[in-house]
């Protein structure tokens, strides 16, 4: 129950965060590699450390992580075909991928791994669809949503609350 209530204040914290709502549609894509690829792998620390230096909403990221997990294993099946269609049923990459294994650094990827190598390419490919997807979603959040919740009596009380005001002196 807890972890659930963790989940839905992630969830609200990242829709209301400062952020663009590109920032935060970056974060979400961007977090949606650790749902959707197995997660230790040298491809994800890298972008893991993409996401703290670049300006993107970092709950954005969590967020991502969150909502793609299920996806990621639901699209396992998938992965592997894509993975073994680049690895195994495309004869013209094979030195590609002998060079590659045969790399210090890049044979920590183990992109060797129908899995791993084919969520990674599913992602790159949806990418760019998924920012422009959250980024409007975010905005029409914002816009519509938000905007209403925040006329509600509920909204306000909580607002207006001693408690909400002892919330927001510990808030970063």
């Amino acid at each position: 129950m807890f972890t659930l209530l963790k989940l839905l204040q992630s969830l609200v914290k990242a829709l209301n965060s400062e952020g663009t709502p590109g920032q935060v549609a970056a974060g979400i894509a961007l977090g949606a590699v650790f749902g959707l690829t197995p997660l230790v792998n040298l491809h994800n620390l890298v972008l893991f450390l993409l996401a703290i230096i670049l300006n993107v909403s970092f709950p954005g990221v969590m967020l991502g992580w969150v909502l793609f997990l299920p996806f990621g294993f639901a699209l396992d099946p998938v992965f592997d075909l894509v993975g073994r269609a680049l690895l195994v049923g495309t004869p013209a990459l094979l030195p590609l991928w002998t060079a590659a294994y045969n790399t210090p650094v890049v044979a920590l990827t183990n992109f060797n791994n129908t899995i791993v190598l084919g969520s990674f390419v599913v992602w790159l490919a949806a990418l760019l669809p998924l920012w422009f997807l959250f980024r409007w979603l975010v905005g029409r959040y914002r816009a519509t949503v938000y905007a209403r919740l925040e006329r509600t009596r509920l909204f306000k009380a909580v607002k207006a609350s001693k408690l909400y005001n002892v919330y927001t002196l510990f808030r970063p």
